[in-house]
């Protein structure tokens, strides 16, 4: 099966909001066509879809520097004495790969590099402690003893220690726990260098959402008052000036399909629901930042999806030139025009021979000319975007459609 790709792009109007937050707790920005846009990181909104995601087939992932602590915290609850469990903890670390994996000494051991995991391998490296227990015993009473031997008697020891730095624990059997997948393992990867056979390449790539127009940060000038204030009281208890952003943002996300089923293992079933997973979460999902204050829980006015072979096409181009209001008002319409113009400058310079299928939905339930076929709902475009990306013999590209 030749390199399958699914973008997808979405346009969506966010009122006032705190989608991502920047250092200095202020809505991110960026500068694109000379002009400064609102924005959202893909890291931010690849969370948000993640653990939707995750939510909804019941199976968690963690990423995580705090394995060797976790570990212990669950010996301990399990009856083991602190520094018995503590020292287990680290030893999974230590186990890890033949060196052992980089931890800080002075944050407790936490692992250098986060970890992605399954949330309840640490249970199985807990049970795996368990079922080493005399063995991590052994090994903590020899360090011990090593503390307690007179520098000068225990230099060779240590030397020999830090050219030979295997753990108590068998590698094999740590390491296959670590390098485990979930599903969301498999869409997003993981990097983890230091643990052979771990590395995951990602089949999801997400581009940072921005505002089709400028928009600068607005300031939203806070009051607290304080309801038990005396009578002859007044004032506010607490004053703040915070920071929002509004606009119309270009989403873009494409999912290596081919990818996706070599991270399964070629499980087609699976490949095919979690490209319907992520293309649902992608449209529903929203970061969370401040949303008790803002609650800016909009639905994308259009999505829209490509299925291409051998390479992903972003529309963000589209916007470089910023989109200037309609005379009535509002950013939306012409930015719906702008990407149906960009849409067929595309596919006059590329032709069809790559692009397998194409639609798209709205919330006005207008089709939109150069984005493929019409659905009348995210349903039936989602299905139709998973069944095109997940049919090897669809090799014959649908003639273009206005």
């Amino acid at each position: 099966m030749p390199a399958r790709y699914a973008d997808f792009h979405v346009v969506q109007a966010v009122p006032a909001s705190l989608l991502n937050r920047s250092e200095d707790d202020t809505p991110k920005t960026q500068v694109f066509g000379n002009t400064i846009r609102a924005m959202v990181s893909s890291q931010c909104w690849k969370r948000a879809i993640r653990t939707d995601l995750e939510a909804e087939l019941g199976e968690y992932a963690a990423r995580t520097r705090m394995v060797p602590l976790r570990v212990a915290d669950a010996l301990r609850t399990a009856g083991w004495p602190t520094d018995l469990a503590t020292f287990a903890g680290a030893q999974v670390a230590r186990s890890a790969t033949r060196k052992g994996l980089s931890t800080d000494p002075e944050q407790d051991g936490l692992t250098l590099a986060m970890l992605f995991l399954r949330r309840d391998a640490i249970d199985d490296l807990a049970a795996l402690c368990q079922s080493h227990r005399p063995a991590l015993e052994e090994a903590a009473a020899r360090q011990a003893t090593q503390h307690t031997t007179p520098p000068q008697a225990s230099k060779q020891r240590r030397k020999k220690e830090s050219e030979d730095p295997a753990g108590a624990l068998p590698t094999r059997e740590v390491a296959a726990l670590i390098k485990q997948r979930t599903a969301s393992i498999s869409l997003f990867g993981r990097m983890l260098a230091e643990v052979p056979g771990a590395h995951v390449d990602g089949a999801v790539q997400m581009a940072p959402a921005f505002t089709v127009h400028k928009s600068n940060r607005q300031p939203d000038y806070l009051t607290a008052v304080d309801d038990w204030l005396d009578a002859e009281e007044a004032g506010s208890a607490h004053l703040q000036t915070g920071f929002f952003t509004t606009g119309v943002l270009y989403r873009y996300a494409t999912v290596n399909y081919t990818e996706l089923l070599a991270n399964l293992g070629g499980d087609h079933t699976q490949a095919r629901h979690l490209l319907a997973l992520f293309a649902e979460f992608f449209i529903f999902s929203l970061p969370q930042a401040k949303k008790t204050a803002t609650a800016p829980h909009t639905l994308p006015h259009l999505v829209h999806y490509v299925v291409r072979d051998r390479r992903p096409i972003s529309y963000a181009a589209a916007f470089e030139q910023p989109i200037q209001a309609a005379h009535t008002g509002g950013y939306t319409q012409p930015t719906l025009q702008a990407l149906s113009d960009h849409a067929a400058g595309i596919t006059r310079l590329t032709g069809t021979r790559r692009r397998i299928a194409h639609g798209h939905t709205t919330i006005n339930d207008k089709p939109i000319d150069h984005l493929g076929t019409h659905h009348s709902s995210f349903d039936d475009l989602i299905d139709a975007c998973t069944t095109a990306a997940a049919n090897p013999t669809t090799s014959t590209p649908e003639p273009v459609t206005a």
